[in-house]
Parts: structure tokens; C-alpha cells; sequence
């Protein structure tokens, strides 16, 4: 079972995560927090990797040299999600990405996510935004104090009344 595995054996399987609130290092620049996604491979690959880090998300790449404390909610947001995808997983995790952004960097964040699967990396997307995230999923899953109560193709979910009225304000 997979969370009976220590973090290094998880990420050596394909699995990566971005926490709900970021949890990146603060006091180490953004450069260096790409570098530790990436740090149980030797490779020539990872300048790659953080080269497309940086084209993915263009204002990592001009705040390369700065402490990742200084930047902006939206900001770690990006670099906590680059940084997962250093370790190259077959499956991401991210938990509530859109949490306390603007809606301009909301866009941005499910922007990225849906261009994901063009890398074929399965996301898995902990998401209260229910409508955003419901309009870049394949499948969802409604859950109530740890119960799903629905699941269904994204568009079944958006198109069912109960969901529509309970979750999406429509």
C-alpha cells in the first residue's frame, strides 16, 4: 500500500504532490526549490525539466535567484506545482491549487493543469472550486465529510441538477 511508503519511494513510483498551502521552502530561492523536486535524479535531463518548469510558468524564470518567501500566493502556487513536476510523475497530486488566488491566477493555475495531460500526467485535483475544476476533469467525484456521494464524467456532474444547485450556484 502506497501510504505505507516513505515520501522518496513514492516519488521513485510516479507519485508527486502540491500540499494545500504551498509548503515550499521559503528561505531558499526558487531555483533551488526546483532543484530539491528534482533531487533523486543525476541527470542531464533536469535542466531540461526545469527549463520547462520555467516555460510553463514564465515569472519563475525571472525570480530564478530569489527567495521564494518573497513572492506572491499565486507565485508559490506555480512554483509548488513545478516543483512536483521535477520528479517526473505519472500521477499529480494537487491539493486545493486555486486556494486564496485571484481569479486571473485561478485561470492560470487550471490552465496549466489542463495542459497537463498533453504530458500525459494523470491528475488527481482536490479542488473546492467545484465548477473550475469540474470544467478540466475528465471524471469527477463529490465528497461530503469523506463520503463520496457522486461521481460521474465531468459533464454528467455539471449538467445534474442537485450538483448544479448544491455546488456550482447555478
Amino acid at each position: 500500500i502506497i501510504t505505507r511508503l516513505p515520501a522518496f519511494q513514492r516519488i521513485t513510483r510516479g507519485l508527486a504532490q502540491s500540499p494545500e498551502g504551498r509548503q515550499i521552502f521559503t528561505n531558499l530561492t526558487v531555483e533551488e526549490n526546483l532543484r530539491l523536486g528534482a533531487y533523486i535524479f543525476e541527470d542531464e535531463r533536469v535542466e531540461r525539466d526545469r527549463d520547462d518548469a520555467f516555460a510553463m510558468f514564465p515569472i519563475l524564470r525571472e525570480k530564478r535567484n530569489l527567495l521564494a518567501g518573497g513572492l506572491s500566493g499565486g507565485q508559490q502556487q506555480m512554483l509548488a506545482i513545478a516543483r512536483a513536476l521535477m520528479g517526473r510523475p505519472a500521477c499529480l497530486l494537487l491539493d486545493e491549487p486555486s486556494m486564496g488566488l485571484a481569479p486571473l491566477l485561478v485561470a492560470q493555475i487550471f490552465d496549466v493543469i489542463k495542459n497537463l495531460k498533453s504530458l500525459d500526467v494523470t491528475v488527481l485535483l482536490v479542488e473546492q472550486n467545484a465548477f473550475g475544476a469540474l470544467s478540466i476533469a475528465d471524471r469527477g467525484y463529490v465528497m461530503e465529510t469523506g463520503k463520496i456521494l457522486m461521481s460521474g464524467t465531468a459533464e454528467e456532474l455539471i449538467a445534474d441538477p442537485r450538483i448544479r444547485e448544491a455546488y456550482l450556484g447555478i
